[in-house]
């Protein structure tokens, strides 16, 4: 029987992420055999999968994008095609491209103690429908799934919904042949979709209404980002990118601060600005001021204060109740009133899956996830040579992203310098179990239960703070929490047989300054 095909490193996942953890692989690990496997058949990810109308970025590009590529075009909050274009262009000019398995799901991963090896159980879907399964072995496994489950978002029950006589429709699935032209929409839902799609459905649309059960924090930014334009316009693409990034890593995260510091004066702040654009507070305060605090669930960003524009021209509005049942001609609220509609849009948001549902087992033994702890935002505690990308919930996804390639590159280098098969990171103290994501949203506390937790000290805390964690991840000490097995495991000087999960030895210190 001929061996699988054995790697280096296996990425899962060709996104954002996936593109940028190749890159990463390729520059800091140069003779390292790198693959990505793609469920998809397309690079892109996300921006290959969303399709919705007006599809665009929740974050500025100059930090959404990546450190080594510059963001070259107008726009800062950026539409989804332009994104999927910059990376797909990024994976070309690099070669990344070569390097995808398309249309290959992981569909099992365990590890092996006795060969320190991670075995892989693809599944294949080919041309004519058919089903083929294999087997790939690699030293290290790095998931770029992102934490969302693609294949089925959070679909709530709706009473009476088959009664109604036009169509429903999910963002996740959009419909190509979809004419809304000049019908009546409503879309259900206050989140980043929802308020992305009704300014742009209400450009066609006979009238759009954002039904919302509860007002979500909104904050109009501006599309284009002037200082970033004149920077350009002065200084060289490469450099003009880091300044303009500095700038907003460093607004974004003192903006962050000053909310969960100061909740009230960020409330005045925000409600604020959306009457000055609004011109009616009542409105603002009905419809657009959250009982909760800013950031306590994500901050929805409207360049250039769209969905605000579209409410004032009347091609929109937005209508604060619950859903009481679906009847033919729209859906009839607890209040009484009907929203006469063609078509529905249910933006109810998204469903979290741990590592893109590879659910991850040692000696074909599964690790229960809930268990385990969170290394630097990163590795996690019983699984060995494994790293999963976790982006932050109050800026760039792409920020930690980048830091999480960064750190795998340095274990990797920090195994082969110490001779080392595998690594698995081990607290040398108890943990308080927090949830790995601090958010109040639906979405993640209808999941968070079945994801790792973080802890409360040290490099087990997740953190917000991209200037903390680009310290720590790219300087601080990888021997203090990681133990290691050694290449030579029958050598009795070094605790003879055994994985990292057992007679492991703990990897001495690195100097500060890192690999």
């Amino acid at each position: 029987m001929t061996a699988p095909e054995h790697l280096d490193v296996v990425i899962v996942g060709a996104g954002l992420s996936g593109v940028g953890a190749a890159y990463r692989l390729r520059t800091e690990c140069p003779g390292k055999s790198v693959a990505i496997v793609e469920a998809r058949d397309a690079v892109g990810g996300t921006w290959d999968l969303f399709r919705y109308p007006g599809v665009r970025s929740d974050s500025d590009m100059f930090t959404l994008g990546y450190p080594f590529r510059p963001w070259r075009e107008a726009k800062s909050i950026a539409d989804g095609p332009s994104i999927l274009r910059y990376i797909r262009e990024t994976a070309a000019e690099h070669g990344i491209d070569r390097l995808v398995r398309y249309g290959t799901k992981v569909v099992a991963a365990d590890f092996s103690t006795e060969t320190d090896r991670w075995t892989l159980t693809l599944r294949r879907r080919g041309a004519d429908g058919e089903v083929t399964e294999s087997a790939l072995t690699c030293g290290f496994l790095y998931s770029c799934a992102g934490y969302y489950d693609y294949d089925q978002g959070h679909d709530p029950v709706f009473p009476g919904i088959g009664d109604f006589a036009g169509r429903v429709v999910r963002p996740q699935f959009w419909p190509e042949d979809l004419d809304y032209a000049g019908k009546r929409v409503v879309v259900i839902g206050s989140g980043a979709t929802a308020v992305t799609l009704v300014p742009s459905m209400a450009g066609t649309a006979g009238h759009v209404t954002m039904l919302q059960r509860s007002p979500t924090w909104i904050s109009p930014v501006p599309g284009r980002d002037r200082i970033a334009d004149k920077v350009r316009e002065l200084l060289p693409a490469g450099v003009a990118h880091r300044l303009v990034r500095a700038k907003n890593i460093a607004f974004g995260l003192a903006f962050y601060q000053f909310c969960r510091r100061f909740p009230k004066a960020a409330r005045r702040l925000l409600t604020g600005l959306s009457t000055k654009v609004l011109g009616d507070a009542d409105v603002v305060r009905e419809h657009f001021t959250p009982t909760y605090d800013p950031w306590d669930q994500r901050l929805c960003a409207i360049p250039d204060g769209d969905l605000f524009q579209a409410v004032t021209a009347g091609r929109a509005s937005v209508v604060t109740d619950h859903v009481d049942t679906f009847v033919p001609e729209g859906v009839r609220l607890r209040s009484g009133r009907v929203l006469e509609a063609d078509v529905v849009v249910t933006a109810t948001g998204l469903r979290l899956l741990a590592f893109g549902g590879i659910e991850p087992s040692v000696d074909g033994r599964a690790v229960p996830l809930p268990d385990q702890f969170l290394w630097r935002g990163a590795m996690i505690t019983n699984l060995p040579n494994f790293a999963v990308c976790v982006g932050y919930t109050n800026a760039s996804w792409t920020l930690r992203a980048d830091l999480t390639s960064r750190l795998v590159c340095r274990v990797v280098r920090h195994m082969d310098r110490h001779g080392y098969a595998a690594v698995v990171p081990r607290p040398g103290r108890a943990l308080e179990r927090r949830p790995l994501l601090d958010l109040a949203s639906g979405y993640v506390q209808r999941a968070i239960h079945a994801f790792p937790r973080q802890g409360h000290v040290g490099a087990w805390r997740v953190r917000q703070n991209y200037v903390l964690d680009a310290v720590a991840t790219l300087r601080g000490d990888l021997g203090r929490d990681l133990v290691g097995t050694p290449v030579d495991r029958a050598d009795p000087l070094r605790g003879g047989r055994g994985g990292p999960l057992a007679a492991a030895t703990t990897v001495p210190e690195e100097p500060t300054g890192g690999a």
